[in-house]
């Protein structure tokens, strides 16, 4: 099958071009908005005097960029025609995302918090889903436009990947429902208005029935967020939460009471396929920059790419590029087949994993390498590979360790799932 993308998708990779071209390149070489992006990135962003949270003037920067994004047509393009999109396909959504990527750091995308001229709005999706009218009415159109803000509550302090033993419990009195227990990770707590709160409300501990997904406003008595831990990429927004007999109404209730980590799942093997191409973009984006700065740095008389030293290296890693790619546009039109003939998308799942896993660790290998080619400028600030190293470097935890995405396959592959 060619690897080839459709047509349509081609021509959304050019308007997008077009439009940094006109719009956002020229927002972030005014103000000194190029701070954001040199070797001030880190500082620029943080404010570290104040638990290390995203200064207000970087996030405003992004909103502005929302707002034209949105005013052009493309924010809200993976998103249903009925929410103002365009039902992107998984497909056309990972070739963007390994686009945007390639492109290098700038203000068109940074995922260090999901930011994006091609919003990734899983969270409205989600509660355009799974939302009661009330729910959807309050929260989905700020979700999308960013004056209302949804934390995902599932992760805890003693338990990650195994979400089924999660201790953080809701019980009913009357008309209420009570919570009590803590959350790690809580991303965009800060500006959060509302969290997506997973208890357990019934059944054992390792059963996957019996867990709850609770909207909670962040300003309701009982909810406290004691500090953020900062991380290997700053700034941080990744908060602990405390629930000390927090009280919400039986509306607060995210979709079917019991069956909460069927609700988390949902859009799993999309962001996992979406995760993958962004890394894969900028994979090749660290392995482009090493060749084109071995053919112009002269050592000994003459120049760094006819090392073999030099070269081997940088062709495994372009390979590799090449199969991962392969991969990761067949899988997601697979994924794509699958919702168009209405069949459930665990059927690939062992493949989401496989591109979630090798795109991730790809692009730390060659993030290292352009550093280690470009010798002590890599190293320094100046360029770019130990930002992308220390953002891309997350993925490999996040959306299911690799362990975890290397299971999956081990029980395709051997028969256990």
């Amino acid at each position: 099958m060619s690897n080839a993308l459709p047509p349509d998708v081609t021509d959304l990779l050019h308007r997008l071009d077009a439009f940094i071209d006109a719009e956002i390149t020229p927002l972030e070489q005014q103000d000194d908005n190029r701070r954001f992006f040199d070797h001030r990135r880190e500082w620029a962003r943080t404010d570290f005097e104040n638990d290390g949270l995203p200064r207000p003037e970087w996030e405003e920067l992004l909103g502005e960029v929302r707002r034209r994004a949105d005013a052009a047509g493309f924010f809200r393009y993976s998103l249903p025609k009925e929410l103002g999109g365009s039902a992107g396909s998984d497909t056309a959504m990972a070739a963007v995302r390994e686009h945007l990527t390639h492109r290098g750091l700038g203000l068109h995308n940074d995922l260090q918090n999901e930011h994006s001229i091609v919003g990734n709005l899983v969270f409205a999706h989600l509660v355009h889903l799974f939302g009661t009218e009330a729910q959807r009415e309050e929260l989905v159109e700020g979700l999308i436009t960013g004056s209302k803000g949804l934390t995902f509550g599932l992760t805890e302090p003693e338990h990650g990947s195994d979400a089924t033993w999660l201790e953080t419990t809701a019980r009913r009195v009357g008309d209420e429902w009570v919570i009590n227990g803590a959350k790690r990770w809580n991303t965009g707590i800060h500006t959060a208005t509302h969290a997506l709160i997973f208890a357990r409300t019934s059944g054992e501990p390792g059963s996957a029935k019996g867990i709850t997904a609770l909207l909670v406003p962040t300003d309701t008595p009982g909810v406290e967020v004691p500090f953020y831990w900062w991380t290997l990429n700053m700034p941080t927004d990744h908060g602990e939460v405390l629930l000390r007999d927090v009280r919400v109404p039986a509306s607060a209730v995210f979709g079917a009471e019991g069956e909460a980590l069927s609700i988390a799942q949902t859009f799993l093997h999309e962001n996992r396929i979406r995760q993958a191409a962004s890394s894969l973009g900028a994979a090749q984006y660290c392995i482009d920059r090493a060749v084109a700065y071995a053919k112009e740095r002269h050592t000994f008389g003459r120049p760094l790419s006819t090392r073999q030293a030099i070269q081997w290296p940088l062709v495994e890693l372009h390979t590799e590029a090449e199969m991962c790619r392969a991969l990761i546009r067949q899988t997601a039109a697979d994924l794509d087949e699958c919702r168009a003939e209405g069949r459930p998308a665990v059927s690939v799942g062992h493949k989401v994993s496989m591109c979630n896993y090798r795109g991730n660790r790809l692009v730390c290998e060659a993030a290292d390498r352009a550093m280690q080619v470009h010798g002590g400028i890599g190293y320094s600030r100046h360029e770019p590979f130990e930002h992308i190293y220390r953002h891309h470097r997350r993925y490999r935890i996040t959306e299911g360790a690799e362990e975890v995405q290397m299971r999956r396959v081990a029980g395709q592959l051997f028969g256990f799932l």
